[in-house]
């Protein structure tokens, strides 16, 4: 198992349209992808693209959302996870496995419709982190 690129870091916000202009304001953001809808996680998406990596905004879709909680902690939002990419998930989620590193929940297709899984931040000094398969085409 080879760590690999740094996909995005997943931001959790009350408000994507909130974010949005934060970044386009403060930090310059030209790309912003258009949001939407993945009802299988219980969130809103929008990619905020950066020279070599992005930011995606995750928005509560519903009150059952898996962010709700850490919203309640952190009311303007904040740094919630870490992606990084794997050439292939069901070798990466063996490997995790035989390190005894805890995976949240079964693989999955996440945002960039592609699979992935989480590693507990207890597993890895405190960080939730998405490990996710590479996409065949650039983003």
């Amino acid at each position: 198992m080879k760590l690999g690129r740094l996909n995005h870091v997943g931001v959790a916000t009350p408000s994507i349209e909130r974010s949005v202009a934060a970044y386009r304001e403060l930090m310059g953001a030209a790309v912003v992808r258009e949001p939407f809808d993945l009802p299988a996680q219980g969130v809103r998406v929008c990619f905020v693209d950066a020279a070599n990596s992005q930011i995606e905004l995750i928005e509560p879709l519903g009150a059952d959302s898996p962010i709700v909680k850490f919203l309640e902690r952190n009311p303007e939002g904040g740094q919630h996870h870490l992606c990084f990419e794997v050439a292939d998930i069901e070798e990466a989620r063996t490997w995790y496995e035989g390190k005894g590193v805890r995976i949240l929940g079964p693989t999955r297709i996440g945002a960039h419709g592609t699979p992935i899984f989480f590693l507990h931040p207890k597993d890895m000094g405190g960080v939730l982190t998405e490990i996710m398969e590479s996409p065949k085409q650039a983003h």
